[in-house]
């Protein structure tokens, strides 16, 4: 019996790991949605994303926490690659994980 119920509880237990939702990991184009992407922001420059020609205003990651915007590299100035997890919310983005990716270098001749 005492079997019985231990195998139960585990069944369980691995039932319910595996239950557990994984955030999907997005490849996207960031940037200052006002400076870059044309959109409306009452607040002034802020953490935008595109992804499927959609823009989404960036919550749980803000454009000062990748540098200097005004910057010439910055979000303000250029449109860069990001992989980011999170999940979609109307016309927001809550981001869990946000990471610029690295710009590649181009070969000289």
């Amino acid at each position: 019996m005492k079997n019985i119920v231990l195998i139960v509880c585990i069944a369980l237990f691995g039932i319910n790991a595996n239950a557990q939702k994984k955030e999907k990991t997005y490849k996207v184009l960031t940037a200052c949605g006002k400076c870059q992407f044309d959109m409306n922001s009452p607040n002034g420059c802020a953490l935008a994303i595109k992804i499927a020609d959609k823009n989404y205003w960036v919550d749980g990651s803000s454009i000062s926490d990748h540098g200097n915007e005004h910057a010439t590299d910055g979000l303000c100035q250029t449109v860069r690659k990001a992989k980011i997890q999170g999940t979609f919310e109307g016309k927001r983005f809550t981001s869990t994980s946000f990471v610029l990716l690295s710009e590649k270098q181009k070969k000289k001749k």
